[in-house]
């Protein structure tokens, strides 16, 4: 950048006709920079005008002289907030040269860019010389900012280095980098200063050339500055410090306030004798002689004594922070040397004038014997009882005697005591009194309890420990968990310690006849395991209050519970629990199959028996809907394998019972949406009416004309009848009409099994459909047909509702002891009675009135159908028997199954009530029998129990029908479980138990019983089953099968271990291995084998091992070998080819060289950069191969080469930029800058500045003659 000046906007065209003098009227051209021609004289601005002075502010009575001062004399200036500024660019130093693109190119974008980033406003010219001016205007942050960048992104860069002393840097960098951040903005320039820890003392400049001049310029006017400092290095030996330093540093502040200089002595704890003192010569200088003055005085004067201190008073000498010694080297001038502290010596140099040493020696041992160390003696238990809680009884002692010290150390047993002697004598009494009286009257023991223990003496939240401590008045101290001791403390009253003492080793023994055991249950479980608030979990610790059940943390995904308590308890907690998993697995699997209502029937078979055979043959829980429900659904829950089983089971009876058809039947597709209905209730009334067939339309807007109808071959035959008559009817004429009943009028109109609806549809033609559960209308029925057919079937449909409206009232007598049946459950079975019968209300007379009188209210057909039924019940309710079923109690949970759900089952498949008897208290203690006089008790005598009479506990009461409640019974007696032990070798067991118990698990669930493995110490081979007798032969089978499959993989795991070892060249193992892994990869997964190569520390570098079957491992070998074979085969040969054709025969990313390496099989390896032959490349393969890759790659390289050598011939006719920029320098010539008339060098006698002058503009460093006075004012160099 060659020039900066700050213009107006008016001046700024007169300052660029004076910069570069433009045509004038086109017949007068300006000479070019470097011509001989003169410059008019009268084309030349003046100096007024091309720099206009500022407005005077009142007339100087100095008139004459102000001219001459105006340069030099200190005007306050005057700043705008918006200000210009010009630069100007050279053509050899622009980026952007295309002359033919201003104001278009990149340049224009670097110009918008600068604009939008710092917010100046930036104005382009072109000079006549292609140099570049840019104005630009706004706030002076923006132009510095914009300046900075127009240097950076329009003028190329060039790179100069300064050398400074390194000491210098710092001062460039300046505070937290604020001198370098300030030099950068200020020159347009990158100034890198090396690191601290970089020997280099250049600095580097990178930046225009006037920016680069500037910032050299700036660096090494800070390094001469620093040049001007001083810094001197006194060696003074450590002892004489003290005195150039004087007591508490008072001296040496003197001596730099003094003097100006700074002055460094090193601290007395650094072993250093060197004193730095800086700052200017002059001021460095005297503070030198005056160190130097001190040092050899003292040297001359000062004598020295030595003397003996015990070395437990040496920190009583140099007090807090060395105070005392500062404080007798004030009083008395002398200097007293203590020895380090960890030195053994006891001796004290005193240093100073001789008259002073008497007094310094007199203080020293008066300092010494100012303080005294004593010990009392004290059992280190009683530390605590002597500091009291929370130091209380230390507080009293310290708070009397607050310069008394006491310590007391972990494991000792003494009180180390500190202090002024006369306190520490008090201290001690007091101590001592305080132990004499604790010890007469505390004692403790320690007791050893494993570690494993010790939270449990605790209790949770410290219960127990704090209730023995409360209850015995003692202190008890249970080691923490990382100390790992086994020693337990117990601390108080003599008596309340044995009491403890005893109660502690009590719940010890107690707790190592504990077991703790591992319970494998999927975490899945856990939450139902632990029920809602943790309720289904405190049943089952009520009932095993002795048991700590813990679960893993959900977090953890574990599915290990862990039972802790005394052994009998723990397997009781168990076999409880593994019964409650089992239950759950049993239930955690649903399924529905929808089947034709007219079959329930048939699936549920006479008195149960098919249902009952295929939930036990399957273990699942199926439910069949009610039969007054419209529901096809029948929900099996269990196994997914059992509910699969049994899905199909049922499905197989119905394709036996019915003979299930599949039949298309062609419809337009346009009739389609009309045939299915609003939300298919049309399609569903034909269903329902046809049997409940299938009926399957295509998705809307396939234009498929095919409906599929599934079902009974009759009903299939007659949907599709009514599905053609139906679409038949669409086609020609359809008529529709709408009436409305009451919801509960609904099922009596469609009658039991749709029989009264079907009555209507067969004598009219008419379809009739009623609103589903889903529909919002509930009352609207819809009736669909010819004009004929529909008003015929309208016409009695609401001659029936009509006939339902009209409400009776009627009477029936039912013996008051059936009256609970009909009203229990809150009255279920009569509500089930008013669904089905058209809402009828029955009303039961009052409990205890004993009448037999019940009334029904409704509509008269109504009424009569719900009399009827509930005579039906009565009959039923008269033939009704009890019978009992003699099970053990042990059993009755496993019976009764998850949440009742296996007793609901035959309740619901026999039409039976079944009542369990209450548990027995196994707890309670037998009734005393009472001691009767002459075998006489009030005149009566008990006959004795019979002893093979059943156990009340164990008597389950049916009550129903005969004939049910015996297959009722029978059904109870086959959900008892049986027990059956099965051989397996031990060494078997843990593969049958599998990781983390997923193998036992797995067979548990799908045998649907519980197979118990002994523990891993008794070494029995006996694996016990338990479950219902239908499921252990299955079980048996499937465990003995499992133990088959475990010996077969033994025997094919010995096979598999087979061994080989190939030797083979370690050169030929990269090969072997192929690119990433490929060829061995390959060899491993054909032969089904592992291969092993050495490891780099191995011995054997060449042995590769192969692992697998025999004959595997012998064809691994083989391939091995043949590759190897293969390779020894291979030739390499050195061919030279020009290292600057490499590039384009390795291609990008090296596809070239790969593509010629697969095509001729061989490997081709180029010379690494830096080799001693550049050209030299090597062909590696068959013979035969290497010659073809050889030959290709010649022809490949005579190819390139004539592309090569014709670039190279382009190359040499284009000049570098940088010779067309020095040539027009050349023809240029030298500039004559900037000139103007009447200036004030030409006003006085004086003439302008020369440039080329030595005088006027000296070189760092060279002489300069003597300053005379200029216009320019005073020189500052």
């Amino acid at each position: 950048m060659s020039s900066v000046a700050v213009l107006t906007q008016e001046s700024f065209n007169e300052h660029r006709s004076g910069l570069l003098p433009e045509q004038v009227g086109g017949e007068k051209q300006a000479a070019v920079a470097g011509s001989s021609d003169a410059v008019d004289e009268d084309n030349l601005p003046t100096y007024k005008d091309a720099f206009p002075p500022l407005p005077e502010k009142a007339v100087s009575p100095e008139g004459p002289q102000e001219a001459g001062n105006a340069w030099t004399s200190k005007i306050r200036p005057l700043r705008s907030s918006i200000i210009t500024q010009v630069f100007h660019v050279p053509l050899e130093e622009r980026k952007y040269k295309d002359m033919n693109q201003f104001g278009e190119g990149d340049q224009a974008k670097v110009c918008v860019d600068i604009m939008q980033k710092t917010g100046a406003h930036l104005e382009l010219s072109m000079a006549k010389d292609q140099g570049l001016s840019i104005m630009v205007s706004g706030k002076l942050d923006a132009v510095m900012k914009a300046r900075k960048e127009i240097v950076s992104r329009l003028q190329t860069q060039a790179s100069a280095t300064v050398a400074i002393p390194k000491e210098h840097h710092r001062f460039v960098i300046g505070k937290n980098g604020e001198k370098l951040q300030e030099l950068e903005l200020k020159t347009a320039t990158k100034i890198q200063i090396p690191r601290p820890d970089d020997p280099s003392n250049h600095i580097k400049i990178s930046g225009t050339k006037e920016g680069l001049e500037k910032a050299k310029h700036e660096i090494l006017l800070i390094s001469a500055e620093q040049d001007k400092r001083a810094v001197e290095r006194l060696n003074i030996d450590k002892v004489y410090h003290p005195f150039i330093t004087g007591a508490y540093n008072k001296l040496v502040g003197e001596m730099m306030q003094e003097t100006g200089a700074r002055i460094n002595v090193p601290p007395p704890s650094v072993n250093k004798t060197e004193i730095v003192i800086t700052g200017e010569k002059e001021q460095v200088a005297l503070a030198v002689a005056m160190i130097k003055k001190i040092y050899e005085e003292k040297k001359r004067n000062a004598t020295t004594i030595a003397v003996e201190v015990k070395k437990s008073q040496h920190k009583y000498v140099i007090g807090p922070k060395g105070n005392t010694l500062q404080e007798i080297l004030d009083r008395t001038g002398v200097s007293v040397e203590i020895p380090p502290p960890d030195s053994s010596s006891e001796t004290v140099i005193l240093r100073g004038e001789p008259d002073r040493l008497g007094q310094a020696l007199t203080e020293v041992y008066a300092k010494a014997n100012s303080y005294t160390v004593s010990s009392v003696s004290a059992p280190s238990w009683l530390h605590r009882f002597i500091i009291g809680k929370k130091g209380q009884n230390l507080a009293k002692i310290t708070q009397q005697m607050p310069k008394v010290h006491i310590e007391f150390t972990e494991g000792e047993d003494k009180i180390t005591l500190e202090g002024p002697t006369k306190d520490v004598q008090m201290v001690q009494s007091q101590i001592e009194a305080i132990v004499t009286d604790l010890v007469s009257r505390m004692d403790y023991a320690e007791i050893s309890v494993d570690p494993k223990f010790h939270r449990h003496l605790i209790g949770k939240g410290g219960a127990n420990i704090n209730r023995i401590k409360d209850q015995h008045k003692v202190s008890v101290r249970i080691p923490p968990d990382n100390e790992k001791s086994n020693l337990i403390r117990i601390e108080g009253d003599p008596q309340g310690v044995q009491e403890a003492k005893k109660e502690l080793l009590e719940l010890a023994s107690r707790m190592e006849n504990e077991r703790t055991k591992d319970m494998i249950i999927e975490q899945r479980f856990h939450r139902a395991i632990i029920g809602q608030k943790g309720e289904k979990i405190k049943e089952i610790r009520d009932k095993f209050p002795e048991v700590i059940i813990n679960f893993p943390d959900p977090a953890q995904k574990s599915d290990i519970v862990q039972l802790r308590g005394p052994r009998t308890e723990v397997e009781k907690c168990t076999k409880f629990m593994q019964k409650m998993v089992a239950e759950m697995v049993e239930n955690s699997y649903s399924v529905s199959v929808p089947i034709f209502k007219q079959f329930h029937k048939n699936i549920i078979g006479k008195g149960g028996a098919n249902i009952k055979k295929i939930r036990e043959e399957t273990n699942t829980k199926i439910d069949l809907p009610a039969e007054n429900s419209n529901s096809e659904m029948i929900i099996i829950t269990g196994k997914k394998a059992n509910c699969e089983a049994a899905r199909n089971r049922i499905l197989a009876i119905q394709k036996e019972l019915a003979n299930i058809t599949e039949v298309e039947v062609s419809i337009p597709s346009k009739l389609h949406n009309s045939l299915i209905g609003s939300k298919g209730r049309f399609v569903r009334s034909i269903m329902e009416e046809c049997g409940g067939v299938h009926i399957h339309f295509p998705t809307e807007g396939s234009g498929i004309d095919a409906v599929t109808i599934r079902g009974p071959a009759e009903e299939v035959e007659k949907a599709k009848k009514q599905l053609l008559s139906l679409a038949e009817e669409k086609q020609t004429k359809s008529h529709t009409a709408e009436l409305r009943a009451k919801p509960e009028y609904h099922k009596f109109l469609i009658g039991k099994g749709g029989g009264n609806i079907r009555k209507v549809r067969d004598s009219t033609g008419a379809r009739i459909i009623f609103p589903t559960a889903e529909d919002k209308d509930q009352e609207l029925i819809t009736v669909i047909g010819t004009e004929e057919a529909v008003a015929e079937a309208q016409k009695e449909l609401e001659a029936l509702i009509k006939s339902l409206d009209n409400v009776v009232e009627d009477f029936m007598s039912v013996d008051p002891k059936h009256h609970r049946y009909f009203v229990a459950r809150r009255g279920q079975v009569l509500r089930d009675i008013a669904d089905e019968y058209g809402g009828v209300m029955v009303s039961f007379p009052r409990t205890g009135s004993q009448s037999d009188k019940v009334t029904l209210k409704g509509a008269k057909d109504c009424v009569e159908a719900a009399k009827k039924r509930m005579f039906e019940i009565v009959e039923d309710l008269d033939a009704q028997v009890t019978m009992e079923c003699v099970i053990p109690q042990k059993f009755h949970r496993s019976i009764m199954g998850p949440k009742g759900a296996r007793i609901q089952q035959i309740t619901r498949d026999h039409n039976v009530q079944i009542k369990f008897p209450e548990r027995e208290d196994l707890q309670a203690p037998p009734a005393e029998t009472q001691v009767q006089e002459n075998g006489e008790a009030n005149g009566e005598v008990k006959e004795p129990a019979d002893p093979a009479a059943p156990k009340k506990c164990d008597v389950i009461v049916l009550s129903g029908r005969k004939e049910r409640c015996e297959a009722a019974v029978e059904a109870l007696k086959a959900l008892v479980p049986v027990t059956i032990e099965v051989e397996v070798p031990f060494e078997l067991h843990r593969y049958i138990i599998g990781q983390k118990g997923s193998g036992i698990r797995k067979m548990m669930d799908e045998f649907e019983v519980n197979i118990q493995v002994p523990a891993p110490e008794l070494q029995s081979d006996i694996i016990s089953i338990t479950g219902l007798a239908t499921h252990l032969d299955r079980a048996k089978e499937g465990l003995l099968e499992r133990v088959k499959e475990l010996q077969a993989e033994q025997e094919d795991r010995a096979l598999r271990s087979f061994k080989l070892t190939i030797t083979v060249d370690p050169k030929y193992h990269p090969k072997i291995i192929g690119r990433k892994g490929a060829i061995i990869t390959q060899i491993r997964t054909e032969h089904d084998v592992n291969i092993q190569f050495p490891e780099k520390n191995d011995e054997n570098q060449d042995q590769i091992t192969i692992t697998g079957y025999e004959q595997n491992a012998v064809a691994a070998r083989d391939a091995i070998q043949a590759i190897v074979d293969e390779l020894e085969e291979m030739i390499s040969e050195d061919i030279t080819l020009d290292s600057r054709v490499h590039a384009r025969i390795i291609g990008a990313r090296g596809k070239g060289i790969r593509k010629i390496m697969d095509e001729f099989k061989v490997d081709v390896r180029f010379p690494q950069s830096g080799a001693a032959d550049p050209n030299l490349v090597m062909v590696t393969g068959l013979p035969e191969m290497v010659d073809e890759a050889i030959d290709h790659l010649l022809n490949l390289e005579e190819e390139y080469m004539a592309d090569v050598v014709e670039n190279e011939s382009k190359m040499a006719y284009m000049k570098p930029s940088g010779t067309a920029a020095a040539s027009s320098e050349e023809t240029r010539g030298p500039s004559k800058g900037f000139v103007v008339r009447e200036a004030p060098w030409t006003t006085s006698s004086e003439k302008a500045p020369d440039m080329s002058s030595s005088e006027d503009f000296p070189s760092f460093g060279a002489p300069v003659a003597a300053a005379r006075a200029s216009p320019w004012g005073p020189k500052r160099f």
